[in-house]
């Protein structure tokens, strides 16, 4: 830059929050044409920590540090992943209990939930697991259909003022802090 070399440590690790748009891919292959590494546009390479699918918005973490994707992305971890969910018809009771309690989605009985009603169309959920496309899943055995999903919050990191579309550079400090809890 203006003239001097600048050298980039490549062995520093990285973390972003991004606050991924709806239609980018979690994948960080060159072969998927809306991929989320081509998106973010790091100077660095880094890879998504757990997926959100194409059709779903909001909070996700990329990294270059291999140790904490298993940290994070561990069961036993137990970290909050929040999010906020509209679907097709209105809420009933039944609905936020089945949730709360569980969920059969196909061979498999999703951990309790927290649910929050917002209003007649739109309710956060609380989960501790990360299934694929498990709230879509879980909306769908109780005949309900996701008009939009978008995660809010992994442990205490939150997407506000976080911009669709941009992230945000976190230390690793942070990232034990925020979401591992240390």
């Amino acid at each position: 830059v203006d003239g001097n070399s600048i050298v980039i440590d490549k062995e520093s690790k990285v973390y972003l929050a991004y606050n991924k748009p709806v239609g980018i891919i979690c994948s960080s292959s060159e072969k998927d044409k809306d991929n989320i590494v081509d998106a973010v546009n790091y100077y660095v390479r880094v890879y998504p920590i757990g997926r959100l699918d194409v059709a779903s918005s909001g909070l996700i973490l990329l990294t270059n540090d291999g140790d904490i994707v298993n940290k994070i992305l561990r069961s036993e971890e137990k970290i909050e992943k929040e999010y906020l969910v509209k679907v097709n018809k209105k809420i009933t009771n039944d609905f936020l209990r089945s949730l709360q309690d569980g969920v059969n989605i196909g061979g498999y009985v999703t951990l309790p939930a927290k649910v929050e009603k917002i209003s007649d169309f739109q309710f956060k959920i609380i989960i501790t697991e990360g299934k694929n496309r498990q709230i879509r899943r879980m909306v769908e055995v109780n005949n309900y259909k996701v008009k939009t999903l978008k995660r809010i919050r992994i442990g205490r990191l939150t997407v506000s003022g976080l911009k669709e579309g941009e992230y945000q550079e976190l230390s690793f400090s942070k990232i034990k802090k925020l979401i591992l809890n240390h």
